[in-house]
């Protein structure tokens, strides 16, 4: 039996209201659908697989490139004259990290110590760890600055013993060595009879810490409680802050471990962290939307005040002593050794620093540190941080003159790195489905599910009407007929 135009367009009135209906709560109920499963996915718990595991394991690739600023002219430089400096690199080494020794706590929150190690990789390197490359010797030029105010004595027995040990105020000796540390008789004999002036008591190198160490003991929240606090550090090696600077403002221990940031950032969010090499609590701030293998990304970098001194950013006035802006004095943590860190060739740094180094060109491409992050899960997609380490260095009125000659004052940049790291393969095909299509998908059945509805309900509509329309023609066309029969019948009969 056919079914009636009319009942027709009463079952696509109910089946598109019921569309509407169910469109109008997902539009209501699906964002918090979508924030409840972000919030049971990003907090620090061993049964979420996808985001514990990248907490814990970091299976991503990350890298560490090296960047020797080579000196082209260190006679001359004794000499008083301009450095001049001819960047080599990168070599470039894949570093492994993972999370050991994991305590969750009553209080919500998870202690853990970071490891670290570092594998050579040739194939991304300019060349490999045999390269030689000249750079300023750390352990002169610096303690001739440390030892300036020191006793005659102690003056005189290091001017010694650097002439003993034929030291001089450059380093020439093969990036490996450079890097991961070399036998020293020097090393030897000032551990032996200064110990504690050094940060090893083995080999020396810039990076010799580094290898197979981990960061210190941090302990943060797990999110559990109050997702908003998720990653944010409660304590480090048991200290709610450090004693390395002047303030109390700057000795404070503030955001994350620098790896995962908690969800739901906006415009207006900071990204906020401690940095146990920096020794110091550091802040990006958002500049720009993005896109990151095809995940939508926050773009955050440095801000400019970052590294500059207190006369141009009075909060930062307890990390002086200060020199020029763009300089962090490190000293302080560093076995007061005069080193700065800076931004990658100076860049955004007061221009006079440029002014007394040859060969520097910084740009923000390749020069600014950024994180790209996914706002809604505070993961980031594409990180690169990018830090410069320069020695102080002048030549002195001590008895270590020989060995400093007539080298004016200079910040000498010595190398600087970059470690980079981004979520692909499976991990981000998982994160995409999981934290980004699936939502999206959801966002997009709202408007679907309420567009059929409204379709629906005016296809019954018009369903309906045209069933009206033709009722009426039907019943016009009969009227026409017995208008036209009766005006025939009348004609006949006057006939």
């Amino acid at each position: 039996m056919a079914v009636s135009k009319s009942t027709l367009s009463i079952v696509f009135i109910v089946l598109g209201g019921l569309a509407v209906l169910f469109g109008t709560v997902l539009v209501f109920v699906g964002p918090i659908i979508i924030d409840d499963q972000i919030v049971k996915n990003v907090e620090i718990n061993p049964n979420n697989g996808l985001s514990y595991t990248m907490w814990k394991d970091i299976p991503v690739p990350f890298f560490m490139s090296v960047y020797f600023f080579h000196i082209v002219n260190p006679d001359e430089i004794l000499k008083g004259e301009k450095p001049t400096v001819v960047q080599r690199g990168p070599y470039v080494y894949r570093e492994n990290r993972w999370k050991d020794n994991i305590t969750f706590h009553d209080n919500h929150t998870v202690s853990y110590k970071e490891f670290r190690q570092y594998f050579f990789e040739e194939s991304m390197s300019v060349g490999d760890e045999s390269d030689v490359v000249t750079i300023p010797n750390i352990l002169v030029l610096g303690a001739s600055v440390m030892m300036e105010n020191m006793p005659f004595p102690v003056r005189l027995l290091l001017s010694t013993t650097f002439k003993t040990f034929n030291e001089g105020p450059f380093l020439t000796k093969p990036v490996g060595e450079l890097m991961w540390g070399y036998d020293s008789k020097l090393v030897d004999f000032l551990n032996k009879y200064l110990p504690g002036m050094l940060p090893t008591s083995g080999k020396f190198g810039l990076f010799a810490e580094f290898n197979n160490s981990n960061t210190g003991q941090f302990t943060v929240f797990t999110g559990q409680d109050d997702i908003r606090k998720v990653h944010m550090v409660d304590s480090w090696n048991g200290l709610k802050s450090v004693d390395y600077w002047r303030s109390e403002e700057c000795n404070m221990i503030n955001g994350t471990a620098g790896q995962m940031w908690p969800p739901f950032m906006t415009k207006e969010s900071t990204m906020p962290f401690y940095s146990p090499d920096a020794c110091r609590s550091m802040e990006l701030v958002y500049q720009r939307p993005g896109v990151s293998r095809g995940v939508p990304v926050y773009h955050f970098v440095a801000p400019k005040t970052l590294f500059a001194n207190g006369a141009d950013y009075p909060p930062n006035e307890g990390f002086c002593p200060c020199r020029q802006s763009g300089l962090l004095n490190v000293s302080t943590c560093r076995h007061n050794s005069p080193v700065f860190i800076s931004h990658p060739h100076f860049f955004e740094a007061d221009p006079v620093l440029l002014d007394t180094v040859n060969g520097l060109s910084p740009n923000e491409d390749e020069h600014g540190l950024f994180i790209d992050i996914h706002p809604e899960t505070g993961v980031p997609m594409n990180v690169s941080i990018r830090l410069q380490l320069n020695l102080y260095s002048r030549s002195t009125v001590s008895n270590i003159c020989v060995q400093t000659g007539k080298i004016a004052e200079v910040v000498m940049p010595m190398i600087w790195f970059e470690e980079s790291g981004y979520i692909d393969g499976p991990v981000l095909n998982t994160f995409r489905t999981s934290l980004v299509v699936l939502p999206m998908v959801m966002e997009y059945m709202q408007y679907i599910f309420i567009a059929l509805g409204l379709a629906g309900i005016l296809g019954a509509v018009m369903l309906y009407v045209n069933d009206k329309v033709h009722g009426l023609l039907r019943l016009f066309s009969m009227f026409e007929y017995f208008t036209y029969n009766i005006f025939c019948f009348r004609a006949c009969m006057f006939v």
